[in-house]
């Protein structure tokens, strides 16, 4: 399993990418986080496609939303990407989404294959945690229901083994909410990942390397 976990696209870390990925080439963005949003869809998509595009990658939009009820299709098409990009937005959205197309299933046991990498930030990180309670007070999970049609789900996939809070004393997190949810889970005894806009968490295999200092209460 390949795993590229940070709180803002590549962070201060780009050469682990991609040395975990291999060379450029296709790569599927998932930019569902931001389906609660449509005024901002179309501009987070350019907005992660510019950088990716200069580092010579090839990317793709891949909607789960066209995929809903469709898991074994979807799982071919992810099939054909040596690389996942998934990028933040409201991690509730994006945990339906996957939900709802059956990447929630399709991710691990490709992953598990070693048959591509995923890259993910805030959102498209977190969504890959044990639990997501406590990301209420960052993420709405009303906007679930009205973008998704289904109700919240409070579990992520499970395929790494704590919680992440990204954007920790960051311009993107202008009122600290992600400070505060770190300092909560100290506080309750919650292990958990607490990343700057430069961090990442890499999983190679049976390794886990946190190019941080992991925060454990």
């Amino acid at each position: 399993m390949r795993l590229f976990l940070s709180s803002y696209r590549f962070g201060a870390h780009y050469d682990r990418l991609a040395a975990l990925a291999g060379p450029p080439g296709r790569v599927a963005l998932i930019p569902n986080a931001c389906d609660a949003w449509p005024q901002v869809w179309a501009g987070a998509v350019t907005s992660d496609m510019a950088p990716l595009r200069k580092l010579g990658y090839r990317p793709e939009v891949l909607d789960l939303r066209e995929y809903a009820g469709r898991e074994a299709e979807l799982e071919r098409k992810l099939a054909e990407f040596p690389l996942v990009w998934v990028r933040g937005g409201n991690t509730f959205v994006l945990r339906a989404q996957f939900a709802r197309s059956g990447a929630d299933r399709a991710l691990p046991r490709l992953l598990a294959s070693d048959a591509l990498a995923y890259a993910g930030y805030s959102a498209g990180a977190c969504v890959m945690t044990p639990d997501l309670h406590g990301l209420e007070s960052v993420d709405d999970p009303g906007e679930v229901a009205p973008a998704c049609g289904i109700e919240p789900r409070w579990d992520g996939l499970g395929l790494v083994d704590r919680r992440i809070v990204p954007h920790i004393d960051s311009a993107t997190d202008p009122d600290g909410e992600c400070t505060r949810l770190a300092a909560r889970y100290r506080a309750e005894g919650v292990e958990h990942w607490a990343l700057t806009d430069e961090d990442a968490i890499v999983v190679d295999g049976a390794r886990t390397e946190v190019l941080i200092n992991p925060v454990v209460s």
